[in-house]
């Protein structure tokens, strides 16, 4: 805590002198510091800084010190929940993203199709036409692909060019800030589900501040790899935490993130199963539209 200087001020306000027992304890460090202080290790080199689709002067800005590490964390998870990546086309379908710097879905998605090896793969900005054919030239092989995209794009795809899949995996990441009207996550689904067809579209859930993703396969409940941990905390009062099956306000715990800040307070509600899985239900009254994370759930 003490290579941390952001982190391990804001510690000590809140133990007052005090060590963690258990991870209850530990505090976990406000999103919105990443606005506006330098969330790093003390002698770390910076690597690459990732940026939050926030308008400029409000973004959120993650000091990467080792690129090694998040890309080991999204391929070990990518590989825990869908498999081995060369036996995917990866397609993608995030415009804004694609065209604005310090995006770490983009550096994501970037690995992803290049490890994919396959042809096809490859970004389509806002090409749907060509997105469509190079999706029917795929099916028609019968070729496993995986299709990520931000939902507003989704949504103009499902509107423009509908057709039914079998072999294709929809992975929605969000919406962006004022390019579409606000949906329910479950409208969002529907529509998308009755355009191609398919029983279940999945999600993505992670963003700027964290170096490792969850995954929803179905019904918006999400499932982490080992070394995530989601928390909720009590919405009225920040320090406790709520349990299973209650709705407050998700901390995250990414081992991946060690050399910024691993124990974070989103601005994301939403709830924790049992079984280590959690959904998100909505963001805070008073919390900025998230660029990756639009739409009410």
């Amino acid at each position: 805590m003490e290579n941390n200087p952001t982190y391990a001020a804001y510690a000590s306000l809140i133990l007052k002198g005090s060590s963690p027992k258990n991870i209850f304890e530990i505090p976990f460090l406000p999103i919105a510091f990443f606005k506006t202080q330098q969330i790093i290790c003390k002698g770390q080199k910076i690597e690459e800084i990732f940026l939050s689709s926030g308008t400029t002067g409000n973004q959120s800005k993650h000091l990467v010190s080792d690129l090694s590490l998040y890309k080991k964390s999204f391929e070990k998870a990518f590989e825990l929940f869908y498999g081995n990546v060369e036996d995917y086309c990866i397609l993608s379908l995030l415009p804004n993203y694609r065209e604005r710097e310090g995006s770490s879905l983009i550096y994501m998605v970037d690995e992803l199709i290049a490890q994919s090896k396959h042809e096809k793969s490859g970004f389509y900005l806002n090409n749907y036409k060509k997105l469509t054919e190079t999706i029917s030239e795929l099916e028609a092989i019968g070729q496993k692909t995986i299709l990520i995209g931000v939902s507003y794009a989704l949504l103009d795809l499902a509107e423009k060019f509908p057709q039914k899949l079998k072999n294709t995996i929809i992975i929605e990441t969000g919406g962006i800030k004022g390019k579409r009207k606000e949906l329910l996550k479950e409208e969002l689904h529907k529509i998308l589900k009755n355009a191609f067809g398919l029983e279940n579209i999945h999600s993505e859930y992670g963003m700027t501040e964290l170096l490792s993703q969850s995954y929803s396969k179905a019904e918006g409940i999400f499932y982490s790899p080992s070394w995530k941990r989601v928390l909720i905390r009590d919405v009225h009062d920040p320090l406790s935490f709520v349990g299973n099956n209650k709705t407050g306000g998700i901390n995250i715990i990414d081992l991946a993130n060690i050399h910024s800040c691993s124990f974070i307070a989103t601005e994301d509600l939403g709830e924790s199963y049992d079984d280590g899985s959690f959904a998100v239900l909505g963001r805070f009254d008073n919390a900025d539209v998230r660029g990756c994370n639009l739409l009410i759930q």
